[in-house]
């Protein structure tokens, strides 16, 4: 199949469910608001070794948070909901609670919740407070610049992890400069995050290792250093490198538009190639076809 000149490949993106919470930060600041997120985000991007995979979904407005100060919305994904429930606290304590000004809030509705300001009062020392509005449980936690208010549990939701496109120049800018373009694009999808460092991978990884204990390793198939030396390369011999950027979402439909919006920029922005990361359908149960997903894609 060709979009504007580039061959996509007719494959598909294997995703998997994971668990995912929004939080909410504000603070005195946009700049505080975003160093909070910032670092609460941090280090978080595969749960293969950070436990979680966590993003900045975007800037809010005063008229968009609950104290009516500048803020920052981040989403989180675990394996599991008592994952989840760990990471989160241990983020927004360490990240949130630390952080000149903020305050902390859930971002999701849902009738499944965790227990994160709850933990996170105990750090007052006997001296925090609590409030009640509308039915949810707010927490005030002194600490010497004033005062942390954090709320006292978080909605968790079943999302969506691991979709997926892969992006293959005939060079590093060429196809940096593609998946520079698809990143950006796909930033403008509420409900969706792209973990890894400025939303692009350069080190996609396949499942197992001939070493025992590693769960990952890089994929020989994609690179193209590797062409000569392996059995079989899914890298055309005018390919010079590749990139993958992976996409987490708390439902399908939003991981579905991020990876459209991001494959007719990558097609725009001149990729040689775009396809897909899958497993043969083993890893995920949700299977989303490049074929399909924006208007103008031929055969």
């Amino acid at each position: 199949m060709r979009l504007n000149g580039t061959e996509v490949v007719d494959t598909f993106a294997e995703a998997f469910p994971m668990w995912g919470a929004r939080i909410v930060i504000t603070a005195e600041s946009p700049a505080w608001a975003h160093e909070a997120a910032r670092s609460l985000t941090g280090f978080a991007t595969s749960v293969i070794g950070c436990k979680c995979e966590a993003g900045i979904e975007r800037e809010l407005d005063r008229d968009e948070t609950p104290d009516g100060r500048p803020g920052a919305s981040t989403l989180l994904f675990a394996n599991d909901r008592e994952g989840l429930a760990k990471r989160l606290v241990e983020r927004v304590g360490q990240s949130v609670l630390t952080c000149p000004t903020t305050a902390c809030f859930n971002g999701l509705d849902g009738e499944k919740t965790v227990d994160v300001g709850g933990q996170l009062r105990f750090f007052g020392d006997g001296y925090q407070a609590s409030k009640l509005l509308d039915g949810r449980r707010y927490w005030r936690v002194p600490v010497m610049e004033g005062e942390f208010l954090v709320e006292e549990r978080f909605a968790v939701a079943e999302g969506v992890a691991g979709g997926n496109v892969i992006i293959l120049g005939h060079d590093v800018a060429g196809a940096l400069r593609a998946a520079e373009a698809a990143a950006a694009a796909m930033r403008t999808v509420r409900d969706v995050i792209l973990p890894f460092p400025g939303g692009i991978a350069r080190s996609g990884s396949k499942v197992g290792s001939r070493y025992s204990g590693l769960i990952a390793s890089t994929n020989e198939v994609l690179c193209p250093t590797l062409r000569a030396q392996v059995s079989h390369t899914d890298v055309p011999p005018d390919i010079g490198s590749v990139f993958e950027i992976v996409i987490d979402g708390l439902t399908l439909e939003a991981v579905r538009e991020a990876m459209a919006r991001g494959l007719e920029a990558a097609a725009a922005a001149g990729a040689s190639q775009v396809t897909a990361g899958n497993y043969g359908g083993n890893l995920g149960p949700h299977h989303i076809q490049l074929r399909g997903l924006v208007p103008g894609l031929r055969d």
